[in-house]
């Protein structure tokens, strides 16, 4: 009797070992994604306080608190990281301006000396708008939606629709501006 409590039911052993891999394998994709995050979030700071081309993958991985050898692991090139590096300052800025209660506040907010003096958390568009344009089609169309996300935001905040029309007058529809931005950064229209 007390050898068949210690007999194990067949596939009982490999249905725990592959339990156990199953967790093992979700823990690793789970820190992989958290390391990342780290790499975009640092690229997002560096980009924006020293430029696209004067932040090197050394530089960038070491902010995020890594060696630049595994940069690879996590993207296919620097193009890769700089375009998602630009959806997540946009995203950073336009959640910011998204919080205050109105346009005006949301306008002193962006031009306010603190946003100013800090570009490693302030606009990608002010900071890197140049080196944008110069950059892959990916990271020119994130730089185009993040600009239309905030012209939304800014318009959504104008109560009265007259000061929408004054700050956004009919000779220059939301299309028009939206476009000109593209072209500005080498999107077309």
């Amino acid at each position: 009797m007390s050898n068949e409590i210690q007999i194990a039911l067949p596939g009982t052993w490999e249905m725990r070992k592959s339990r156990e891999e199953a967790a093992e394998t979700r823990k690793r994709i789970v820190q992989a994604a958290e390391t990342r995050k780290r790499i975009v979030q640092a690229a997002a700071r560096e980009f924006r306080e020293k430029g696209i081309v004067a932040t090197g993958l050394a530089d960038l991985m070491k902010a995020a608190g890594l060696t630049h050898g595994g940069f690879y692991k996590h993207f296919a090139s620097k193009d890769q990281l700089v375009a998602e590096a630009t959806v997540a300052a946009l995203d950073s800025i336009i959640e910011e301006l998204a919080a205050q209660p109105t346009v005006n506040s949301a306008v002193a907010a962006y031009l306010s000396t603190r946003h100013r003096d800090s570009p490693a958390s302030g606009c990608p568009l002010a900071a890197l708008g140049g080196e944008l344009a110069r950059s892959d089609k990916r990271a020119r169309a994130a730089a185009t939606a993040g600009f239309v996300r905030l012209v939304d935001i800014l318009a959504g905040k104008a109560r009265p629709a007259d000061f929408r029309r004054r700050a956004l007058p009919a000779s220059l529809p939301k299309d028009k501006i939206c476009g000109q931005f593209r072209l500005a950064i080498g999107c077309g229209v």
